[in-house]
């Protein structure tokens, strides 16, 4: 059943009415326009109201409200009389609920009178519980403070006798006062004049006792006294305030360094020789800068022994710190510091100290220019003294106790940075940083006042290398420098790197020197003016080098890295010498190469006979003429006589294996052509004698030479086995030779190519491999082979079969 609320209006105010069942009241006012706006929702009565009164007249809108009263009160009437038993059986139900309500009221009041009982009966023994448990913590804590009492009196009793006792019963006092704060702790004790005395006597003792192990830790320190040191722990350690001391201590330490060092580079001090202006540095009075810089000089050596004498005191307190145990708990004192993971006292002191020195000389410099200069300037002194404090610091030894045991470890001759040494901290590192910005400008310094001397003696558009006085002044500069840096290890080998540059940038300035164009590589004329100033170069850089040398030569202490990196420098310089004359031995390699080769035009079919005025070729007088006057005009002005040896020695290699190679191809060669030539031999000796200290040094061309004149008299048989062939006389040589003995019909490799001895000889250079050497050879006898059979010989020629033995004698020889 759907159901309705409709709202009205009458004089009384405005109702809501829940109508059931049927609806056409319902709807024959919804038709109607004057009820329809009470059917609303939003229904509102004063502006209704507003609106009836502005729009319509109040006696026609009574009525109409009359109306609809009267509609809706027979629709009431209606709806009470269709459901008429409903609703009064739930009036009947409204009865028996207001029964029920009555009887559970009733059990209610008899419930809480029942609770009002108990609790009356509750109440009263709990209150008396509370108030005896009040009493007996009362009585507690009066009991408790009685005992504390007691004790205190007896532990004041016992400290006076303690005290009377000094150093000896120090501990002891330490002990009973650690004791006498724990009784204190938690409580207040002011107000019972039983102990008032004792209190303050208490107070007295432990400010005596913590000033008598105070000045006990610090004589021990500055005498290295264990024992006394240990006393002065133990009292503290007593006293429960271990930790706490021993980071006063070192913070004391930390504090007096700091000072120290202000103190040190605070030379304002000696008015009478600097001046002070508002807002400016500390300013030396002219003429008194030597003595400005002594006095910075000498108080960095005191602030050296101080810094020494600040760390063996720590050193010597982690030490003891290392070896007591407390004789009750047996822990070890350094274990208790360390609990919470903390450096060692020595390594915390040592990171803060080399950040005390880096901050205060940057700030000394920054303030100071003198200061500064003289750091820089002067850094090397500087460097030396930091190395000096840091060896006399590694001589101290360390002695650690093994913390998980009770027993003394004793390590002898241990530095005292070894245990720092476990983690990624340098300690040596850290402490010379504080001056690494003055390393840095004095290595640019440095660098400078190498460079400078070389850009002097070279000046721009210069054409003449430096003198040797110019040049000795150079090494000096040079000197000087690897000298001053020798006091350090890590400086020498930055200064050795300068150094290096320093001789690139010699070599550097005299490559621009040098002549390069055909008039350095002429040998015909005497020397131009382009080759002897190639000469002066090459003796300027011999000369330096030489000097250079020598110095390296005395850095017997030096790193091998500083040696290492002068040396390869050095390589430079002799690179630079070989470049300087590789023209011209070029053009005498060229010119003696064209002098043999003319041996092809003389004739040694027949061979004129030798004589003492004749004992050889006219191309070999040539030869011995010019390499005597290459030694002369050219090679003579060089100073450095055993690189220019040294130099010439692959030429005169080359000459002598050039002259055995045109030998071997000389064709036709009579015998009286073998006599003349074995001269030529003999002659080349003498003629190849200028390029070299002795012709025996050629080795293996000398060998050549000395072995390849007895074939020019054996028979092809001796030759194809002669045990200089293969290992001194390469087969593709004896083969040349053998060309000579055979008829016309079986031509050489470069007459059955077409080609000049010149262009073979120049083919042989460019194929040094005798593998390819003997192919060509092996397709020239093929080639005879071929000519025979193509005209049907019946036979070859002797020379044939054995210069085939030999073929097959080298391909085997060369793995072929």
């Amino acid at each position: 059943m759907k159901t309705t609320w409709c709202l009205f209006t009458s004089g009384l105010g405005h109702h809501r009415i829940q109508l059931v069942g049927k609806m056409d009241a319902i709807l024959q006012m919804n038709e109607d326009e004057t009820f329809r706006d009470f059917l609303q929702d939003d229904f509102d009565v004063k502006a209704h109201t507003n609106h009836v009164m502005q729009t319509m007249a109040i006696s026609d809108q009574l009525s109409k409200l009359a109306e609809g009263i009267s509609l809706l009160d027979k629709e009431l009437h209606s709806q009470v009389a269709a459901h008429h038993s409903d609703l009064l059986s739930q009036a009947t139900g409204i009865e028996t609920l207001d029964g029920v309500l009555q009887m559970m009221h009733t059990r209610i009041q008899a419930l809480q009178a029942a609770v009002d009982r108990i609790k009356s009966k509750l109440v009263e023994p709990y209150n008396k519980v509370v108030a005896r448990t009040a009493q007996l913590r009362r009585l507690q804590e009066t009991c408790d403070l009685l005992r504390r009492i007691i004790r205190i009196l007896y532990l004041s009793k016992r400290l006076h006798g303690q005290l009377q006792g000094g150093a000896r019963e120090i501990t002891k006092a330490a002990q009973s006062l650690n004791e006498l704060d724990y009784l204190y702790h938690g409580i207040d004790l002011s107000g019972i004049e039983v102990i008032e005395e004792d209190t303050l006597f208490i107070k007295k003792a432990r400010k005596n006792v913590d000033s008598q192990a105070q000045r006990m830790l610090e004589q021990g320190m500055e005498t290295h006294n264990q024992t006394q040191v240990a006393t002065a722990l133990q009292v503290f350690h007593n006293l429960g305030c271990l930790k706490e001391t021993v980071n006063k201590v070192v913070e004391g330490c930390k504090e007096t360094l700091q000072k120290n060092i202000q103190d040190a580079l605070n030379v304002k001090s000696t008015q009478s020789q600097t001046k002070s202006g508002p807002g400016r540095a500390s300013m030396p009075l002219p003429g008194n800068t030597a003595a400005f810089r002594a006095t910075l000089w000498t108080n960095l050596e005191k602030l050296m022994d101080q810094i020494y004498s600040a760390c063996g005191q720590v050193q010597h307190l982690q030490k003891v710190l290392s070896k007591k145990r407390d004789p009750v708990t047996h822990i070890c004192f350094i274990e208790e510091l360390q609990k919470d993971n903390q450096a060692s006292i020595l390594q915390s002191f040592w990171e803060s100290g080399t950040s005390i020195l880096q901050r205060e000389f940057s700030v000394a410099a920054e303030n100071s220019t003198f200061i500064r200069q003289a750091f820089e300037g002067e850094y090397p002194k500087l460097l030396r003294l930091y190395n000096e404090l840091w060896k006399r610091l590694q001589q101290y030894s360390s002695n650690l106790v093994t913390p998980a045991s009770d027993v003394i470890v004793d390590v002898k001759d241990k530095g005292m940075f070894e245990q720092m040494k476990d983690s990624d901290y340098s300690p040596e590192k850290a402490f010379k940083s504080s001056i690494k910005a003055f390393e840095n400008a004095y290595l640019s310094r440095s660098l400078s006042r190498l460079f400078d001397p070389i850009n002097l003696v070279f000046p721009t558009g210069g054409t003449t290398p430096p003198s040797q006085d110019e040049v000795n002044g150079i090494a000096k500069t040079i000197a000087s420098e690897l000298s001053v840096a020798s006091v350090d290890h890590g400086l020498s080998i930055v200064v050795a790197r300068n150094v290096a540059k320093t001789v690139q940038l010699f070599a550097a300035k005299s490559e621009q020197l040098l002549s390069t164009d055909g008039e350095a590589s002429q040998v015909i004329a005497p020397p131009s003016s382009g080759q002897q100033r190639n000469v002066a170069v090459v003796n300027s850089l011999y000369n330096f080098h030489q000097l250079i040398c020598s110095q390296v030569n005395s850095m017997v202490n030096c790193p091998e890295q500083a040696v290492s990196a002068i040396q390869s420098a050095l390589l430079d310089i002799v690179s630079l010498m070989a470049n300087a004359i590789k023209p011209l031995l070029n053009s005498v390699l060229d010119s003696i190469e064209a002098i043999i080769l003319t041996m092809h035009s003389e004739d040694f079919k027949s061979g004129a006979k030798e004589s003492p005025e004749n004992p050889c070729s006219l191309y070999m007088k040539e030869l011995q003429g010019f390499i005597a006057r290459v030694q002369a005009e050219y090679l003579t002005p060089f100073e450095c006589t055993d690189f220019v040896i040294q130099t010439v020695h692959p030429i005169a290699c080359q000459a002598v294996e050039l002259f055995v190679r045109h030998a071997s191809l000389i064709r036709p060669l009579g015998d009286g052509g073998k006599m003349r030539l074995a001269g030529d031999f003999a002659q080349m000796e003498l003629a190849v004698t200028p390029l070299c200290k002795r012709v025996s040094d050629l080795g293996k061309p000398y060998k050549l030479l000395r072995s390849f004149r007895p074939l020019l008299f054996q028979t092809s048989e001796h030759i194809a086995n002669s045990p200089a062939l293969g290992d001194i006389i390469p087969h593709s040589t004896a083969l040349h030779f053998l060309f000579a003995r055979a008829p016309s019909e079986m031509k050489s490799p470069h007459e059955l190519a077409g080609w000049s001895v010149s262009r073979y000889s120049q083919w042989l250079d460019e194929h040094t491999s005798e593998k390819e050497r003997l192919a060509l050879l092996r397709g020239t006898l093929e080639a005879y082979v071929q000519a025979v059979r193509s005209r049907q010989g019946k036979e070859f020629a002797p020379t044939y079969p054995i210069m085939l033995d030999i073929l097959q004698k080298g391909s085997q020889h060369i793995g072929m």
